[in-house]
């Protein structure tokens, strides 16, 4: 039996997924042996699969936009309370008048993954035969391509972790073996059916979008604001694609599959790092976790307490 994890992509909202994955490998106990992760997903598999869950809590609940931007092309601002995002025209024509390819450029991230995933990790990932595995666009070939920590070097699978989440054109295109790649999002958001290609016969999945749309965006005031539109529409709708197709297979395959959803709608902009919201979507994350599990348990065996019941005294009836 081959348990996989799958994370999503989501920007900052990976912090709701680090949440999620705390109580399923703490509290649940549950050993992974596949992990595969898409965009911010992808930063947070090496970890996980070494269980170093306070690290990637640290990581993900301090970061900010200079840690992920070495030229940020956002302005936030606060307009009667509530955050509103613009872009920074100097910053993004400062990148055009130096022949950059992209709006910002995201350097910082390049070395923050460097730090933070080190070389003794990647050996001792290799060593106890998890396999890691991350998804990029190849932009050049036109397809979808998954990386396993045990098929490239250190440096490589740094540079596939970058190139997994750099959302262009608002952050660095990685040329890399004389192609353009980019976030792993735009062809394969949720990788379950790889996670099944690979042998996995039951898989956690982390969904960092709602289960049904929940809001109308509001009408786009410039081109910026266009282009997140149609790259927010787009996205939903591979998002759906993949897990359509995953559970198909799944299905296929008898493949045990359960999906973890954001229950309700986190931001509207996954590329603005807030630390105060995403340790509130940490613990978020956790709780609605235990929630899922305890309705589970509480619907296929009424006659068990769920912590909340047990804290409270209460019986079932």
């Amino acid at each position: 039996m081959k348990k996989a994890l799958v994370i999503s992509g989501g920007g900052s909202k990976g912090a709701f997924a680090g949440g999620v994955a705390q109580y399923l490998m703490k509290k649940e106990n549950k050993d992974y042996d596949l992990f595969l992760g898409t965009s911010t997903g992808s930063l947070m598999v090496s970890h996980l699969a070494l269980g170093k869950i306070d690290a990637l809590k640290e990581l993900y609940t301090n970061v900010n936009q200079k840690t992920i931007f070495s030229n940020n092309p956002f302005k936030i601002k606060k307009v009667a309370g509530e955050k509103v995002v613009s872009i920074r025209h100097l910053n993004t024509l400062w990148n055009f008048l130096n022949g950059r390819k992209t709006f910002g450029e995201s350097k910082n991230l390049r070395s923050l993954i460097k730090k933070k995933v080190t070389k003794e990790m990647y050996h001792e990932i290799r060593a106890n035969n998890k396999d890691v595995v991350v998804t990029v666009s190849n932009l050049t070939a036109n397809q979808i391509e998954y990386k396993s920590i045990n098929d490239c070097s250190y440096d490589d699978f740094c540079d596939w972790i970058w190139g997994s989440c750099n959302y262009v054109p608002f952050m660095s295109l990685l040329e890399k073996n004389n192609c353009q790649y980019a976030d792993g999002g735009f062809g394969s958001l949720v990788p379950i059916r790889e996670a099944i290609l690979r042998g996995a016969t039951e898989i956690d999945a982390i969904i960092l979008e709602t289960e049904v749309t929940q809001f109308n965006r509001l009408p786009s005031k410039n081109p910026f604001s266009l282009l997140f539109d149609v790259f927010d529409f787009m996205l939903t709708h591979v998002e759906r694609h993949n897990i359509t197709i995953g559970k198909l297979a799944a299905n296929h395959k008898n493949v045990k599959l359960n999906l973890y959803y954001t229950p309700t709608v986190l931001t509207t902009n996954a590329l603005v790092f807030d630390e105060v919201l995403m340790r509130k979507w940490w613990k978020s994350g956790y709780k609605y976790a235990k929630s899922k599990r305890e309705a589970l348990m509480s619907e296929f065996r009424p006659d068990v307490l769920t912590d909340k019941e047990i804290e409270k005294g209460g019986e079932k009836l």
